[in-house]
This record gives C-alpha cells, sequence and structure tokens, in this order.
C-alpha cells in the first residue's frame, strides 16, 4: 500500500513516467492505479483526443506501440491505457525496443491482471529503468481486516474488529468485492461513525448472529445449544449459507488448533503470523485450545476429513445438509 501512495504522489508532484506496469494477482489496486492515471493526468477538456483505451485481446504490441509514438494534440501530454493486458503476455517481449526509448510526450499505462512479468527477462528490466513496474500481489486472510480499517480510517470511518471479521469470513480476500460493500455503507452512515455488526447484518445483509464466525465461535467455547441454533438456520437458508464452505471453515479452524498446540510460543502475535489469522481471532484458538486436547483435535481433524467429502457429494449423495452438519457437530462434542 506504502508503493501505491508513492505512486500517486509521485504523479501527482508531476514526477510522471513515460511507462505504468500494474501486474499481479490482486486487481483492486491495478484498477484503482489505473483510474487515477486516467483521472488525473489530462485535464478534463483535454482527455477526449489525448486518452485512448485499449483492450489487449483486441491489439496487438505493435498497435499499442504504434498509439504510444503519436504526439499529442493541444496538450503535453497524452495517455494510453491498455486494459487487460495480460492478453498480450505471449509478445510482451515485443516491447523491450519501445521501452528503451518511449515517447516521452506519453504516458503508456498496462493493467496487465492476474499475471506477473519474468523479473529475470530483459523487458521487465527495461521497463523498471525508464517507468514503473509495481506488481499487486493477493492479501492473506489475517492481512484484510487490517486493511479494511487502514482504507476506512483514511476515508474517515472507523470499524469493529468483529464487523471487518464478518466482512472477510463472507467475502474473502477480494478487495475489490469488500471495497464495494464499504462503498454502500458510506452512501447510507455519516463521516466518523464506527461501524459494527449490526451495520453489516441491516444494510448488507450478512447475519451478525448466524454465520460461520459465530458457528466456529461456539464450537470453539463448546456451546452447544448456541451451535445447533446455527446450523439450524443454516439448514433453513441454504443458499446463503453453502455446506461447503462451512464444514472448509470448521475443519480449517481445527486444523489451525492443531498447529496452536505444537506452537512453543502462542503469544499474540506470533500465533497470528504462524496461523495466518488475525490477531484478533486468537482469543478464539485459546479457549479452544483449553476445551480441546491435542489429541481430540486430532480425532476431529480425521473425522471432518469424512464429512467434508461427503458435503461435495463423496458418498453420501442423499445426506441432507441438516443431517451432515449435525453429524459434524455430534463428531466435534462428544
Amino acid at each position: 500500500m506504502d508503493e501505491v501512495i508513492q505512486i500517486t504522489k509521485d504523479i501527482k508532484a508531476g514526477n510522471i513516467k513515460p511507462i505504468y506496469f500494474f501486474m499481479g494477482d490482486e486487481p483492486y489496486y491495478i484498477d484503482k492505479l489505473t483510474e487515477f492515471i486516467e483521472e488525473n493526468v489530462l485535464q478534463e477538456h483535454e482527455r477526449d483526443f489525448n486518452q485512448t483505451i485499449l483492450y489487449g485481446r483486441d491489439v496487438t504490441i505493435e498497435d499499442v506501440v504504434g498509439n504510444a509514438k503519436r504526439f499529442p494534440m493541444m496538450a503535453d501530454r497524452q495517455v494510453v491505457v491498455v486494459r487487460e493486458a495480460q492478453e498480450l503476455s505471449r509478445h510482451i517481449e515485443k516491447l523491450e525496443a519501445y521501452a528503451d526509448n518511449p515517447q516521452p510526450t506519453t504516458v503508456l499505462v498496462f493493467a496487465y491482471k492476474y499475471k506477473t512479468l519474468d523479473k529475470r527477462k530483459k523487458v521487465t528490466k527495461i521497463l523498471e529503468k525508464t517507468g514503473v513496474v509495481f506488481e499487486s500481489k493477493k492479501l492473506y486472510e489475517n492481512q484484510v481486516g487490517d486493511w479494511i480499517k487502514r482504507v476506512l480510517s483514511g476515508q474517515g470511518y472507523n470499524i469493529e474488529p468483529k464487523a471487518a471479521a464478518i466482512l472477510v469470513e463472507f467475502l474473502g480476500t477480494d478487495l475489490s468485492k469488500i471495497s464495494n460493500e464499504l462503498d454502500k455503507l458510506k452512501i447510507i452512515l455519516p463521516k466518523g461513525h464506527t461501524y459494527t455488526p449490526k451495520d453489516i447484518e441491516e444494510n448488507i445483509g450478512f447475519s451478525k448472529d448466524y454465520n460461520n464466525f459465530e458457528l466456529r465461535k461456539a464450537i470453539g467455547e463448546k456451546d452447544q445449544l448456541k451451535a445447533y441454533k446455527i446450523i439450524d438456520h443454516f439448514s433453513q437458508n441454504p443458499k446463503d449459507n453453502p455446506l461447503v464452505i462451512t464444514t472448509g471453515l470448521v475443519f480449517g479452524f481445527f486444523s489451525q488448533l492443531l498447529q496452536y498446540h505444537g506452537l512453543k510460543d502462542k503469544s499474540q502475535f506470533n500465533a497470528a503470523k504462524v496461523l495466518k489469522v488475525s490477531p484478533y481471532f486468537i482469543k478464539d484458538y485459546e479457549v479452544a485450545f483449553r476445551n480441546y486436547p491435542m489429541k481430540k483435535v486430532s480425532a476431529i481433524v480425521a473425522s471432518l476429513r469424512e464429512i467434508d467429502l461427503k458435503s461435495k457429494g463423496v458418498g453420501a449423495a442423499s445426506i441432507s445438509q441438516h443431517d451432515l452438519l449435525k453429524e459434524m457437530l455430534i463428531k466435534i462434542f462428544n
């Protein structure tokens, strides 16, 4: 994120490079940086004649270079953006000659999603020398909660840890999806507001009481009544609570609990780092550690492997979701 901030600061300050190559597995920052250049390098009245959008599936490297070599019309610069640039990956080496001597009045932007350039290749080294090469990497699940907090803080909002955890549970690590949901909340809630689980439930549609986060917590605490209530809710709303996701998350929880048992250093920071979870969740592992001895955890993990297979239809085509969830809890609690 620091690199993203620096790129935008440099552009605002007029330190603009002739080539920007944005690549990587996380499309969120690739899109944001591309949009920033589209909106900030040229004045609005200059864009009609001097801003060109190309798509990788429709053009060749020669087409891109041809557009980049043109001169701007009644402006100091032109901007050429290549969206879905990964479609040009097989011939990207053809960019070497232009990258080595780019047109100084052109800002050429590549949005190269879900792939990266080989850093050992000549074309990459040339691009790094004459322009900016930025790799947008996927965040680990334990990093997304902090990302949400930082983004909201920069926009004048706050969020409770549990609310952030619910968003991550339901939306995973897809920053674009999370950002879209946060934008919905910003329309409804005033600046300075602290987002709560109730805000998430009422405005986005995720239940703060009946979700996999709460199920995992109830299992860890050995709160059987709450756990059975949650699976009853899941069984009545199967589309909103896919069985395969629930069994997978519970299996993941006990697999991590097995790791936690084996840790010599169980401090919050170290445990979060090893388990790749938010430090906010470590207290759940501490509670489960006291409730489930290592031998029991090993047995649960073995049983959950069978449940997980059944949830995917292996040898259990006629078993209902409710019965499978009930079987899962019986094997965990007994």
